[in-house]
């Protein structure tokens, strides 16, 4: 009877139970509608653009392609566009990324103007792509891919007071960088924004963020498997490539930007790559600490680095000072050209002697010993030797007029001399002449052998 004589109870206690359950009941919608505003306002944000400068041939798109998941290697022209799929596991969310990619021509510069606009250029992010298998022209191509930003960011015209935002919110997240922990959270997707002390905030170095875009900027060096064929090639050195980090960093402080080495082809710091960008646009928890120890595979987040730190590198330097230009001491080697050599026939024996032959015959010919004694001598002796005046006269063989070599006369000189002159009294020889068997003749006198003897030399 207990149960009846409460039902009993006079009206004013049911009506405060009543109060309660209307109570509890907007308190449970309350939470309810709490929760899915929060959920509402911790989705994934979408619009966030990813800005892709480099120069032809750096492998920015077969980056941006692998980052992807995709395997393709095509490469667009004028200003092509990727997208990222980004998933919050913790929450069970998905949005994309949008990626442009600028060509490596100045002419497509103008295309920016389709990926950043002044109310997009809070949700952008720059990314610099430096060659490493060229590596002389890395500071250049920064310093010329960084104008061409820092040129369309004025064009803009973006308010000044939501200019000056925009660049203290990168003063800001420079200076609160702290060194991530050990120890891998439990849920590593979202970074805590709030509910934790404040950092001490430490002052910008007199180069750090001298030249402030107003938005995350990072630069990428690809093909890094390249060091070792630098080394083995071009006799690059470790003092090449800590005095090319040097300078890659200086060129991050300005702009308050990070460095990353990576290689598509082995793989390598490209899911550290993602994790990066995507803890730089959506805030996602990072737990991976600066990289310096590997030339290979450097990663230095935005505000880990500094002037002292850097000057670490400047201690292995010898040949080098730091401050020296970056083109006088990376140079680009030089263009090995390939010699192949030519095969060449030899021509058949006859051709060759018959070309010798009409090369002796347009030559003039060489006088006999004779001819080569004094004029006085040559008309008043006779020509034929002393002896009975019956006995035929003989005239020498060819090789009798073969003039003997200088012993001066270097070797190969003497034995062309040799060959010229038993080629010429060869070609001089006539059939028939005096010399030859059966051609001989009886002296009947002195003027007679004579002029049978000239007949037989002319």
């Amino acid at each position: 009877m207990a149960p009846v004589l409460e039902k009993q109870l006079p009206g004013a206690a049911g009506l405060g139970d009543n109060n309660k359950e209307d109570e509890e009941g907007q308190t449970l919608w309350s939470s309810i509608l709490s929760e899915v505003s929060t959920r509402s306002s911790s989705k994934l944000p979408s619009g966030k653009n990813i800005l892709v400068f480099g120069e032809d041939g750096s492998g920015k798109t077969t980056l941006m392609a692998k980052l992807q998941g995709s395997e393709h290697n095509k490469k667009g022209r004028g200003l092509e566009y990727l997208y990222l799929n980004v998933h919050d596991e913790d929450r069970d969310d998905l949005t994309r990324c949008n990626v442009w990619i600028l060509d490596g021509d100045l002419y497509h510069k103008g295309l920016l103007k389709f990926a950043v606009t002044p109310q997009s250029l809070p949700d952008c992010l720059a990314v610099l792509v430096a060659d490493m298998s060229r590596p002389w022209t890395i500071m250049e191509s920064m310093q010329k891919w960084a104008s061409v930003l820092r040129d369309h960011v004025d064009k803009l015209k973006v308010p000044p007071e939501d200019m000056r935002e925009l660049e203290q919110r990168m003063v800001k997240a420079f200076q609160e960088y702290a060194e991530p922990e050990d120890a891998t959270p439990a849920s590593p997707r979202r970074a805590p924004t709030s509910g934790e002390d404040e950092a001490v905030v430490l002052p910008l170095g007199d180069n750090t963020l001298t030249h402030n875009l107003g938005i995350p900027v990072l630069i990428v060096c690809t093909k890094c498997d390249a060091i070792s064929v630098l080394e083995k090639e071009h006799d690059f050195r470790d003092e090449h490539f800590d005095f090319i980090q040097s300078c890659i960093r200086r060129f991050s402080l300005q702009y308050g930007a990070g460095l990353i080495y990576t290689s598509v082809k082995e793989e390598k710091n490209l899911d550290l790559l993602y994790k990066y960008i995507v803890h730089r646009l959506y805030d996602f928890q990072f737990v991976t600490p600066a990289l310096v120890v590997e030339k290979d595979a450097v990663f230095i987040p935005s505000g880990w680095d500094n002037e002292k730190k850097i000057g670490i590198l400047h201690e292995n330097l010898t040949t080098v000072r730091p401050d020296d230009p970056f083109e006088d001491f990376i140079t680009k080697p030089p263009v090995r050209k390939l010699v192949h050599d030519k095969e060449i026939n030899a021509e058949d024996e006859q051709v060759f002697l018959m070309k010798q032959q009409s090369l002796l015959a347009k030559q003039p010919a060489t006088p006999t010993r004779g001819a080569t004694e004094s004029p006085g001598r040559t008309m008043s002796s006779s020509p034929r030797p002393a002896g009975r005046a019956g006995q035929p006269s003989v005239t020498s063989s060819p090789m009798a007029s073969v003039k003997k070599p200088d012993p001066n006369m270097k070797a190969g000189a003497a034995n062309e001399g040799v060959l010229a002159n038993f080629f010429n009294s060869l070609l001089s020889k006539k059939t028939g002449s005096p010399g030859s068997p059966g051609s001989g003749a009886v002296g009947a006198g002195v003027q007679g052998s004579a002029k049978k003897t000239e007949a037989g030399f002319d």
